[in-house]
């Protein structure tokens, strides 16, 4: 009995003692670390912008004076051209400067002093602020400013004369960007160049030519 006790302790013994040896050779999990959730990039308008237009105009245009009254007569062409501008984006709200410089062939005639009258516009450019509030990619705005264009005048018989005028514009658009640097415009404008002034022999003691048009537009802007 006494050999079966001292044999029993020795055994708990080493059980203890091998204890220690065995739990140090568990080895502990890893934490397992988790990177930041992924967030999309918020989109803005802000920046440069370069880009493409075409569109349709058709307005008004009325001779007075030198005999060649006409009342007002309908014209009508296409136009195309470029823009350059920069946006700022403060909230939802987006602020900027557009400026495009367009070639036109918007033109009419009406019979006036035994003949014909023609005014054509042959190039339109203006300079606008715009004001939009923008719903992620889609941006309605306001825009309006200065105008400015070369109006041609011609009357019955030989030459022409023409004019570049300064006036002001007004409207309103709508603006897409389809992917990150990439946009598309739709857009109306009224622009009205006031009266101009055709001084040659042709025109009598002097005439004047009224323009204003309306223009639908569309574009294609690329923005860093």
């Amino acid at each position: 009995m006494k050999r079966f006790t001292v044999a029993a302790c020795a055994a708990v013994l080493a059980v203890a003692m091998a204890t220690p040896s065995i739990a140090a050779d568990i080895v502990a999990p890893r934490p397992i670390y988790k990177g930041p959730a992924y967030v999309a990039p918020v989109f803005t308008w802000s920046g440069f912008y370069v880009g493409l237009n075409a569109g349709y105009g058709f307005g008004t245009s009325s001779w007075s004076g030198g005999g060649l009254g006409t009342g007002g007569f309908s014209t009508n062409g296409w136009l195309i051209g470029g823009t350059l501008g920069y946006n700022l984006q403060t909230g939802n709200w987006v602020w900027g400067l557009e400026t495009d410089l367009d070639w036109s062939k918007n033109k009419g005639t009406h019979a006036c002093g035994g003949g014909t009258c023609e005014t054509t516009n042959t190039w339109l450019g203006t300079t606008r602020g715009r004001i939009g509030y923008a719903f992620d990619r889609f941006l309605p705005y306001f825009t309006g400013g200065a105008a400015y264009g070369n109006v041609q005048m011609n009357p019955p018989g030989a030459g022409d004369d023409n004019e570049i005028r300064f006036g002001w514009t007004a409207g309103v658009g709508v603006e897409w960007a389809f992917l990150s640097n990439w946009s598309a415009k739709l857009e109306y404008l009224y622009a009205d160049l006031g009266t101009a002034k055709c001084n040659i022999a042709a025109c009598g003691a002097g005439s004047n030519v009224k323009f204003n048009t309306s223009m639908i537009r569309t574009g294609i802007n690329y923005r860093w």
